[in-house]
This record gives structure tokens, sequence and C-alpha cells, in this order.
């Protein structure tokens, strides 16, 4: 129990000082989901589509930024691995969280999931952990996509990695499309119209039950229901796909509508 109040009162008269006011500790504001998440530093888009997905009382996300290169190649995803440890460390030290993500699709895969959760781990020790290709795999098999296309804003080495890391994992990739665009301070501006229409062309094609936008800085979320409505089939993204799986990794487990059929599962 907090000490009762004490009051001081200063030299000069109308002066008050009043020590240990009386308080009660609650919950937190994260007390159903405490999500840390670390957001690549020239990421534009993560943040704002979490703060929108996750707008749920007693869900809250705490995120720390990593250094990484603006241009997006193997090489410059690689090296964010020496600094992932630090950068979870620094979300609320000392204090608990359910599960930490961390925000980029193309560098956990270049990188290896497994070595993103030992990293972060590090810091951590045995916290849930997830990522967006992490996140997008679980999402395939709750959504029970056999077949997707993919679009990204990725180099074409990328994409050919990334379509044989996703193939290896028992799902096919028929159709993929890409703005091939390495500079990531332009991809987070890359218009929803863009994106839209690139999705419904790629999503159109009878070869594919499902579509996923791939990058945590693309933007898709405001139109996933819109998509899903026109194709007739489920549509993700990175962002999209981690914050369902780091919710359910988390043991919150309600439906969070307005955002297409992944977040109703």
């Amino acid at each position: 129990m907090a000490q009762a109040a004490a009051t001081v009162v200063g030299e000069s008269a109308g002066l008050v000082n009043k020590t240990y006011m009386p308080f009660e500790l609650d919950p937190s504001i994260g007390h159903r989901a405490a999500i840390g998440l670390i957001v690549l530093a020239t990421d534009q888009t993560v943040e704002h589509e979490f703060r929108k997905i996750l707008d749920i009382a007693g869900v809250a996300f705490y995120e720390s930024r990593i250094l990484n290169d603006s241009t997006i190649n193997p090489e410059t995803l690689a090296a964010m691995a020496q600094r992932m440890s630090e950068a979870a460390s620094v979300i609320l030290p000392g204090l608990p969280l359910d599960v930490v993500a961390y925000g980029c699709t193309s560098g956990a895969m270049i990188i290896g999931e497994e070595t993103v959760f030992a990293r972060i781990r590090e810091s951590r020790p045995g916290v849930p952990c997830t990522t967006p290709i992490t996140g997008a795999m679980a999402a395939f098999e709750a959504l029970g996509a056999k077949r997707i296309a993919l679009l990204t804003p990725y180099i074409d080495e990328i994409n050919q990695t990334m379509r044989d890391f996703i193939q290896a994992r028992g799902v096919e990739v028929p159709v993929m499309g890409s703005f091939n665009n390495e500079n990531d301070n332009e991809v987070g501006r890359i218009s929803l119209a863009s994106l839209r229409a690139a999705a419904l062309e790629l999503g159109r094609e009878p070869s594919v039950d499902a579509v996923f936008v791939s990058c945590t800085n693309l933007r898709l979320i405001e139109y996933v229901e819109d998509l899903e409505a026109e194709l007739g089939k489920p549509v993700t993204s990175s962002n999209h796909a981690m914050a369902w799986h780091a919710l359910r990794l988390a043991g919150y487990s309600e439906p969070v509508p307005g955002f297409g059929r992944l977040l109703m599962i």
C-alpha cells in the first residue's frame, strides 16, 4: 500500500509540496497483449498499419528502430542480424512482452527466421517471436491458401529467393509481380491506387487462390476487404499477416473486424 501523502509548506506563503501522493497500479495498457515490434529505420508504414489493426482495448505494441540501409539487397538485409538483439533490448526493458515481431519480410528471409528469433532471444529469453514471412506462412495455412499471387517492391534477386522460400514450405507461387524498386524511401510512397491495381491484376489470375503483398513498407490494409470482395479470394500483406500472427501468439484469439478474412480467424 502506498504511503500516506505528506504535506510540506514552503518558506513562502502559498507554496505547497505534497510528497508520496497515494496511487494504485492497474494491469497496464497492454494487459491483454503486449507486443514488441522492431521497425526498420527506413520504414514509413508498419507503425501506421499496426495502430489501425491493434486499436483494441487491452492490446498495445511498443516499438524500437533498427538501423538499415535504404538500398534493399541481400547484403544490406543480412547486415541487420548483428543489431537485432540490441533493438529488442530497448523495448520496455525490465517489463514482460507477450511476443516480439521483427518487421522486415525480406530481411527475415535472408537472415533466416530461426536466426532472427535467436538474436531477439539473446535479450528477450524465451519470448515468442514472429516476422512478416512467418506470419504469412501461418496465414496461408489458416486461410487454406495453396497457390498464391506474390506482389513485391523488390529487385528480381530477392523476388526469386522469396518464391523459392515460400514454395519450399509447400505453397506454390505461380504468379508474381514486382515494382522492382530497391530504394526503401520510395517504396513507402508507392500509392494505394498503384498497389490496388497491381494486386487486382495478379489476383485475377485463375491459377491462384490468394494474394500476398510482401514488404512492411507497402500500404494495403485499407483495401483488404475491398480487394477480397472484388477478387473473391483472401488477401494479406506483410503487416496484415504479422499483426494477426502476433495477436494469436500473444494469446489474443478474438476476431478483429474490418480487415478481411484473416483477422476474423
